[in-house]
């Protein structure tokens, strides 16, 4: 089976213009995750999917390759689709620009569990830190069944509790590595828009449930941080530095 990684990277970020070539210790974030993702699946398997010429130079002289897409794509999920029907491979992972510390070991993770279960959905999750505020709409809720299985996933802080007694005592968040087939890229994009479920709560994969696909959810090691706005640049890099240390 041929994998690869595709990386969805576009420039005119509303809360972060230009986030993908932010420098991070001196290096464009996107490199940062292209490299991680090489080490997952091979140089030669990792791919950038951007509408973006600046970013597409950053990419190509970097070594890597890049996949030109349009600039009206609905979200991230859409510019793989786009991609996807660009690159011949069998399974298509999907891994966020905006996460540089990305775990190679989970982006295999999601990938041994996709060739296991080709007919599902994959998608990562892990438990959120006693850190973090459930209740921030900033982190999507996931909700499986006991096998793993997933049920919703929300802005709210759920599975919700009618006594106190009741309440969960930690809940799971998503996070954004996926596992699809050309098949069901090919679905989510011939959707044509995005889905009630989907615009309410402004998380993608909640197109496929409503496509009526079986999503499987692999836990992975918590504590990845993302570049949402440009405060989190200084905390990144932070964190990069105790990792290059180790």
């Amino acid at each position: 089976m041929k994998a690869v990684v595709l990386i969805p990277a576009r420039y005119k970020s509303s809360r972060f213009p230009g986030k993908p070539l932010v420098p991070l210790l001196g290096k464009p974030m996107i490199i940062w995750v292209a490299e991680l993702s090489a080490k997952a699946v091979g140089v030669e398997n990792v791919y950038v999917a951007t509408d973006d010429k600046r970013i597409a130079d950053v990419v190509e002289n970097a070594g890597y390759q890049a996949v030109m897409t349009s600039d009206k794509c609905l979200t991230g999920t859409d510019r793989l689709a786009e991609a996807a029907a660009q690159i011949n491979a069998d399974i298509y992972i999907n891994v966020q620009g905006d996460e540089p510390l990305v775990d190679p070991a989970d982006i295999n993770k999601v990938l041994k569990e996709k060739v296991n279960n080709p007919k599902s959905i994959v998608n990562g999750f892990c438990w959120i830190s006693p850190e973090e505020d459930p209740e921030s709409v900033n982190i999507p809720k996931v909700i499986t069944t006991e096998d793993d299985q997933l049920v919703y996933m929300s802005r709210k802080a759920l599975p919700g509790f009618k006594d106190n007694k009741n309440a969960p005592i930690k809940y799971k968040k998503q996070v954004c590595i996926y596992g699809f087939r050309k098949e069901e890229l090919d679905d989510f994009i011939g959707f044509g828009r995005k889905s009630e479920l989907e615009h309410s709560e402004d998380i993608e994969i909640l197109r496929f449930l409503e496509l009526g696909y079986k999503i499987r959810m692999v836990e992975t090691k918590p504590g990845s941080l993302a570049v949402d706005i440009p405060e989190d640049v200084s905390v990144v890099e932070n964190a990069l530095r105790k990792v290059s240390m180790l």
